[in-house]
């Protein structure tokens, strides 16, 4: 067994022979062996299959980025409703309350505005449902009376002509309660707005603002008013579209992907081990 010429060397895989004044050193495989038998720790041998790991590899290394993305959107999720909760527990403000600070520090929040709507200026939102019907939400700018042109949404109507009956329109002064949101931006796949056939599929407040003939301002181009869900006389338009109590389940998803990633790894070692290709200890199967 050692080539050292030592017929009794010692039983370590390493030492001297004093009769041959020879010593020898351990292979790597020995002190691999040694050192897994010292710990306790299992001996794993893997021969991947080309095929099966090449399939298995992406969707593993996808599944796992995906809870990981979860979880990171479930952080996202939860900014947002602790957002929501805290400006709409807090009092409605004035408008220059509002443009005292940074407007969308406030989004979610009330703010009270006193003045007239600008009627024959709407803005009409596409592609908006209510109660599985199809319809519009219409935008109209509101004129304070210190002259500034706030736009706030009215809600959601079945159809334009719905929007510019007189019955459905305040005239003279009023005082209104609006949810601050952002202005909108186009999404990757979202169509875009048309703005000279009047159809909108986003709120693009400054260019929305400007075509009202309101003068440039980054605190008023930034956000819009929305009505809550006090009813107006004769039914439209219907407030209150602005959804709060949003739900967060990415805690929900990122527990599928992981679970997803595990089964998979859980059937490609079942796969390497009943093929012989997964030792464990020095067994494989049917050893």
């Amino acid at each position: 067994m050692w080539r050292s010429g030592c017929r009794s060397p010692s039983r370590w895989p390493y030492g001297c022979c004093a009769s041959s004044r020879r010593c020898w050193l351990p292979s790597s495989s020995s002190i691999a062996r040694l050192n897994s038998t010292n710990r306790g720790d299992p001996m794993i041998r893997l021969r991947p299959a080309f095929w099966p790991t090449l399939v298995s590899l992406p969707i593993l290394v996808l599944s796992l980025g995906l809870g990981i993305w979860q979880m990171e959107r479930r952080e996202w999720k939860r900014d947002i409703l602790d957002r929501i909760a805290t400006n709409q527990a807090a009092p409605p403000m004035t408008l220059d309350q509002l443009l005292s600070g940074v407007p969308l520090r406030h989004e979610y929040g009330r703010v009270k505005v006193v003045g007239t709507f600008e009627h024959g200026k709407e803005f009409f939102l596409a592609a908006r449902s209510l109660k599985n019907k199809v319809g519009l939400q219409v935008i109209v700018p509101f004129k304070t009376d210190d002259g500034r042109i706030v736009l706030f949404d009215r809600g959601w109507v079945p159809d334009r002509n719905a929007a510019t009956q007189a019955a459905v329109q305040p005239a003279g002064k009023v005082e209104l309660t609006g949810i601050v949101r952002r202005s909108q931006i186009r999404a990757r796949f979202a169509p875009e707005n048309v703005p000279e056939k009047n159809v909108w599929f986003q709120a693009d407040v400054p260019l929305m603002r400007k075509m009202a003939g309101a003068a440039p301002d980054p605190k008023l181009d930034s956000f819009f008013l929305e009505a809550d869900a006090t009813p107006n006389p004769g039914g439209v338009p219907v407030g209150g579209q602005t959804r709060l109590d949003i739900p967060n389940d990415h805690l929900q998803y990122a527990i599928t992907w992981f679970l997803i990633a595990l089964a998979l790894a859980g059937v490609y070692l079942a796969y390497h081990w009943e093929n012989g290709r997964l030792e464990i200890n020095g067994r494989r199967k049917g050893q």
